[in-house]
C-alpha cells in the first residue's frame, strides 16, 4: 500500500489570514510552535509548545491564561504563563491513549481579549474508531441501492448561460430520484466542444448546510483541464433561489442551518441522509451516461460534509477510482458515547438526546467509517490538526480505517479550512491518477 504523507508546517507563517486562529489585518499574532516539527509525539512522550505574541511584528509581553484537554473535550487542567520578550514556555503533558490535546491560550491587552489553540496528536497511526460496522451494513445499502436504480434515470439540462465562459459550458441539472418526485440540482460543466468518450468525470457533493451552490465557477479549473464536473446540492433546491430564500426555507424547516443531521435518526429506514447518499450514487449513475464520459476515469471530490459524502459514495460505487477528500465530516459521530472519546462532526454529544442508543445504532449505518472499509479506489485526504469542526481525530480515525492505495496531505496548522492552492493541487492529483 502507498502511503505518501506530506506534513506542511506553516506555523511561522503570518500570511495566512483565512484560518479563525489569524484574523484578517489584526495587530496581533500568535505563534504556537511544538518541540516535534511534525506536531506528532508518541502516547507517554511529554509535548512542550513554546509560545509568542507579537504586536506590529514586535514581541509583546503579559500574562497568558490557558487550558489543556482532550480534543473537543472539557478543559482538564487550566494555568498562566508570563510572557518575556513575548516568549513562554508550556509543558502540556502528554497522553496515555492515542489522540489529540488541545492547548487553549488568552490574553487581555487594554481591555480586549485574544485568542489562540494549537493541537498536537499521540500515536496517531493507532487511532481507530468507537464506531462498529452492524452485520447487515453491506445488504442493507445494497438493497436500497437497487430500490433506487430500479426508477429509470430522469434529469433536465438547461443551459446556464452566466457560467459558460470561452473555455467551458455550463448546464443547471434537474436529477429526480424516485417516483415521489424527489430530486436533487446540479451544475453540470464540461470543456468547451467536450468530444464524445474523451473526459473523465467528476462528481462535487457539497459542505454541510442549507444554502446555494455559491460561486460555481470557482473550480472552473477542472473542466478548462478537460474533466466533465458535477457540483451537486443535495436537498432538492434549485441554486437560482436568492440567499435569503434559501435562509428562510431552512429555518422553516430546521432548528439551525444544519438541523436536518439529526431529522429521523431514530430509525435507518427514515434518516434524512439516506436520500442524499443513494442521490450521489445515481448522481454518479448520470456521469457515467454522458456520451462524453471516457468510459474509465470517475472521481469523488468535496470537503467537510462533501468529503464526508466523498467517502461514502466511494465506498457504495465500484465505478469510482479516485476519491479526493478534505477533513470528512460524519466521522465516527457516536464516539463521545464513551467517556473521555472525541466524536465527529455533527458532534450529536452538543445535542439533548442524540446520543441515544436507537439513534447510535442508526448513525453506524451512515458512519463515514464505515464506508471507508469498503473504499477500492485511489484517495488523496487532507486534513488539519486545529480543526473544531471536523477533529483531527475522526479524520485519523478515517485515514486508519482505509484500506486502499492512499495519500495524505496534513497541514497541521489548518482549522476548518483549504487553501486555493490546496484545492487546485487535488485537481493536479486527480489528473496525475487518471487512467487511460
Amino acid at each position: 500500500m502507498k502511503k505518501s504523507i506530506i506534513i506542511c508546517l506553516l506555523a511561522l507563517l503570518p500570511l495566512i489570514i483565512q484560518a479563525e486562529n489569524y484574523p484578517y489585518r489584526s495587530d496581533y499574532l500568535w505563534v504556537t510552535v511544538p518541540d516535534h516539527a511534525d506536531w506528532l509525539y508518541q502516547t507517554g512522550e511529554k509535548a512542550t509548545i513554546e509560545v509568542q505574541f507579537y504586536k506590529y511584528g514586535i514581541p509583546t509581553d503579559g500574562v497568558v491564561e490557558y487550558s489543556i484537554g482532550n480534543d473537543m473535550l472539557p478543559a482538564e487542567k487550566n494555568g498562566k504563563v508570563t510572557l518575556k520578550k513575548g516568549r513562554a514556555t508550556i509543558n502540556i503533558g502528554t497522553r496515555k491513549t492515542p489522540g489529540f490535546l488541545d492547548l487553549k491560550l488568552k490574553t487581555t491587552i487594554n481591555g480586549a481579549t485574544y485568542n489562540h489553540h494549537v493541537k498536537v496528536g499521540f500515536s496517531v497511526d493507532k487511532i481507530q474508531p468507537y464506531t462498529q460496522e452492524p452485520k447487515d451494513f453491506f445488504s442493507f445499502w445494497q438493497k436500497n441501492m437497487e430500490e433506487a436504480k430500479s426508477f429509470p434515470l430522469s434529469y433536465t439540462k438547461e443551459l446556464a448561460k452566466e457560467y459558460c465562459t470561452d473555455k467551458i459550458d455550463c448546464y443547471l441539472i434537474r436529477l429526480q430520484l424516485n417516483k415521489r418526485g424527489q430530486c436533487i440540482y446540479g451544475y453540470l460543466f464540461y470543456p468547451k466542444n467536450a468530444k464524445q468518450g474523451k473526459h473523465p468525470v467528476v462528481l462535487c457533493p457539497p459542505g454541510a448546510g442549507v444554502k446555494t451552490i455559491k460561486d460555481p465557477l470557482r473550480h472552473r479549473y477542472y473542466a478548462e483541464n478537460g474533466m466533465i464536473r458535477l457540483e451537486i446540492e443535495i436537498h432538492g433546491l434549485n441554486p437560482t433561489l436568492s440567499d435569503q430564500q434559501f435562509k428562510e426555507i431552512s429555518t422553516a424547516l430546521n432548528s439551525d442551518p444544519n438541523g436536518y443531521l439529526e431529522t429521523g435518526l431514530d430509525n435507518r429506514d427514515n434518516y434524512y441522509m439516506k436520500r442524499v447518499y443513494l442521490a450521489c450514487v445515481r448522481s454518479i449513475d448520470l456521469l457515467t451516461s454522458l456520451p462524453e464520459w471516457d468510459g474509465k476515469n470517475v472521481i469523488v471530490q468535496g470537503g467537510s460534509q462533501g468529503g464526508a459524502l466523498s467517502i461514502i459514495t466511494a465506498g457504495l460505487d465500484q465505478r469510482v477510482t479516485q476519491c479526493v477528500a478534505n477533513h470528512p465530516a460524519l466521522s465516527d459521530m457516536a464516539g463521545y458515547a464513551e467517556k473521555g472519546r472525541t466524536g465527529g462532526y455533527p458532534h450529536f454529544n452538543r445535542m439533548n438526546g442524540m446520543l441515544t442508543p436507537e439513534k447510535i445504532q442508526t448513525m453506524a449505518y451512515y458512519d463515514v467509517v464505515n464506508f471507508a472499509r469498503y473504499v477500492k479506489a485511489k484517495t488523496y485526504l487532507t486534513w488539519g490538526y486545529n480543526d473544531d469542526t471536523c477533529p483531527p481525530t475522526t479524520s485519523y480515525a478515517v485515514w486508519n480505517t482505509l484500506n486502499c492505495e492512499k495519500e495524505a496531505l496534513i497541514t497541521p496548522i489548518n482549522e476548518h479550512w483549504t487553501s486555493d492552492a490546496t484545492e487546485h493541487g487535488q485537481m493536479e492529483w486527480i489528473k496525475k491518477n487518471l487512467s487511460y
